[in-house]
């Protein structure tokens, strides 16, 4: 049975019943992950970027952290193959002789991804020379299930429950209507952040307890979050900054350090270049003087241990080397630390031992419409006040099993704090990104028509009284859904259909237009069988081939906080019964619909679409655009 959504009078009981739903989601994610491999088979794990088969195993070394890591290549790539490999996430390695034939060997941790190559941290003493085979078997690698992140969210759970002082009072206040505090004093000015902007930072500089950013498309939401993070550091020492995803620490990280801010990044950035593996600790900490000394005595233990002949004084020696290396170890984390302004990780990454015993005064949760409940628990337990920032308009958090959705698993702990406390949230209301015709349908259905285009993107467009936005029905090119055994959808006649649409388009543009201003073009769909599709046809075509660096296809997932000259949506759903899956979730809808900032194109089958009262209204808001 279904737990009801209700909102109850006790926080220890709301706490209770999310801990229920949290566990409905766990056994149900584990147990497909059991069968997952069996039941899709490993060339589907592979395509939906869940495995590398082949790879080649690479050097084995240990990292500055004194993780033993294995080098993992991967072989066999088509163009554009995406993945899910990131950092922090557990992986297992297996080997096969054929699809149902597979071994297991051992667990690890992905340390480092760039492109084909990635670096899995692994036990001391795991036997690395099993996947050095001899008898044809090829090695691969597949994620795992993510024992780790759970544990940790329950502990954050039942650690919350049975919480007095500061966590007491804020789990309380979160869970309930009473009054956030704040401090009075009257606004300050910043020159360049208009007035909603501004308006939200003195909002969170005034908080004792709990602010909340709400940042619609194109807003400048990462803009004020940094100015606020920069204002607060005026009046604290240092800050802890979390967010869901490791793109999304990197990504505020990245601003903090352009601002000028000592940031330290705890755990590996998803994009690898010079800039972003500056501030992670890592790298910190390879950096500093005594790392060699420190290197060497941790060598010395390693030799040490696999001495066969242990003398009366080897434990003495052993301890004096273990004493020095933790020595040493205090010494440079205590400078890294001391130095550092902000402090970076994920949620589950803030539980790193690293952090251990450390408290904040304030604790910013970017992108915190994305997080569980249970996640964002995890940093709060360090810190004196919470400032969220994300739009609970946009991408919810990813739950799995049905039941626990239904149940308000996916209600995120800003949503409740908007709902219960109006008053500690703000709306930026000026967005610098879209037409305005683009972004009104947005604003009007989901932001109260509150949003305001600014002057200088009101009118923009590619081409004189061009439309901003246009409808190709593939419903009377008589288009049909498939299901593929993935799971997933697609539709060929409409992913050809998507395909010809661009290329009018770019012939209306002109060829040497589009390279010489570098128009750049996002092809979105909702279903990653048909993303798969149109990138095949991308790749096909003639006609694209001069355009191909500035045309990329993906997920409306994978265009989360992204932004394009042109976006075209193929929808793919076409049918006679109006079923329309997924594309119920209209906040994903918005993302995919506001990351144009000049054209939006959309194919869909009108009539299995305007079922919904969504798609009439976006319907015939296109269709009234067409009479103005």
């Amino acid at each position: 049975m279904t737990p009801v959504l209700e909102t109850t009078n006790s926080p220890i009981l709301e706490l209770q019943r999310l801990r229920m739903l949290l566990q409905m989601e766990y056994e149900q994610e584990k147990a497909a992950y059991q069968k997952q491999a069996e039941a899709i088979g490993l060339r589907r794990l592979v395509e939906r970027g869940d495995a590398w088969l082949p790879v080649r195993i690479g050097r084995n070394y240990y990292n500055s952290l004194n993780q033993l890591c294995v080098e993992v290549f991967r072989t066999q790539v088509e163009d554009e193959a995406d993945h899910n490999f990131e950092f922090g996430r557990p992986v297992m390695f297996f080997s096969v002789n054929d699809e149902s034939n597979i071994k297991y060997h051992f667990a690890g941790t992905v340390s480092f991804v760039d492109g084909d190559r990635m670096v899995v941290s692994v036990a001391d003493g795991a036997p690395l020379a099993d996947l050095l085979l001899s008898d044809g078997s090829q090695v691969g690698v597949q994620l795992f299930f993510d024992e780790t992140s759970y544990r940790l969210m329950f502990e954050a759970l039942e650690r919350t429950m049975r919480a007095k002082g500061r966590l007491g009072y804020l789990r309380d206040l979160f869970y309930t209507r009473q009054k956030a505090e704040t401090f009075t004093f009257p606004d300050m000015g910043f020159a360049y952040l208009n007035k909603t902007q501004e308006h939200a930072v003195n909002e969170v500089l005034r908080a004792k307890d709990v602010a909340v950013v709400h940042g619609p498309p194109g807003t400048g939401k990462t803009t004020t979050l940094v100015e606020a993070i920069y204002e607060t550091l005026r009046r604290e020492s240092q800050v802890l900054v979390c967010a869901q995803s490791n793109m999304a620490v990197d990504w505020i990280s990245e601003k903090l350090v352009d601002r000028g801010l000592n940031v330290l990044r705890i755990g590996n950035p998803t994009r690898v270049d010079d800039k972003m593996l500056s501030f992670t600790y890592e790298r910190r900490f390879e950096a500093h003087p005594d790392y060699p000394q420190l290197w060497a005595i941790r060598k010395a233990i390693r030799e040490l241990r696999q001495t066969k002949k242990r003398t009366d004084n080897w434990h003495q020696k052993m301890d004096r080397l273990k004493g020095r290396a933790v020595e040493l170890e205090l010494r440079i984390n205590a400078q890294l630390f001391g130095e550092a302004r902000v402090i970076a990780s994920t949620l589950v990454g803030s539980a790193n031992r690293l952090l251990d015993g450390m408290k904040f005064g304030t604790l910013f949760i970017d992108e915190a419409a994305q997080a569980l409940e249970a996640a964002c628990w995890i940093p709060i337990r360090r810190a004196g006040r919470v400032v969220f920032a994300g739009d609970h308009c946009q991408l919810p958090p990813t739950v799995k099993c049905y039941e626990a959705l239904k149940g308000g698993l996916g209600r995120t702990l800003m949503e409740r704090i908007c709902a219960q406390k109006p008053e500690v949230v703000t709306l930026l209301r000026m967005q610098y990104r879209m037409n305005e015709d683009i972004m009104r349908f947005s604003s009007d259905w989901f932001y109260h028509n509150l949003m305001v285009a600014a002057p200088e993107v009101k009118n923009r467009s590619i081409l004189d009284l061009d439309l901003p936005i246009t409808w190709v029905d593939t419903g009377v090119y008589e288009s049909c859904e498939s299901a593929i055994d993935s799971g997933s959808r697609q539709n060929e006649t409409e992913a050809r259909l998507t395909l010809l649409a661009l290329q009018a388009y770019y012939e209306m543009i002109g060829k040497e237009r589009i390279l010489e201003e570098r128009l750049d073009v996002g092809i979105i769909s909702p279903y990653r069988a048909q993303v798969q599709l149109l990138r095949r046809l991308v790749k096909a075509s003639e006609f694209f081939k001069p355009f191909r660096r500035l045309i990329s296809v993906n997920t409306v997932d994978g265009f989360q906080g992204q932004e394009r000259d042109i976006i075209v949506i193929s929808l793919v759903r076409s049918n006679d019964e109006g079923q329309i899956g997924f594309l119920r979730d209209l906040r994903r809808m918005n993302v995919a619909i506001t990351r144009a900032r000049m054209k939006l194109i959309i194919l869909g089958d009108r009539q299995t679409l305007t079922r919904h009262p969504f798609y009439r209204k976006l319907w015939q808001y296109v269709e009234a655009l067409k009479q103005n």
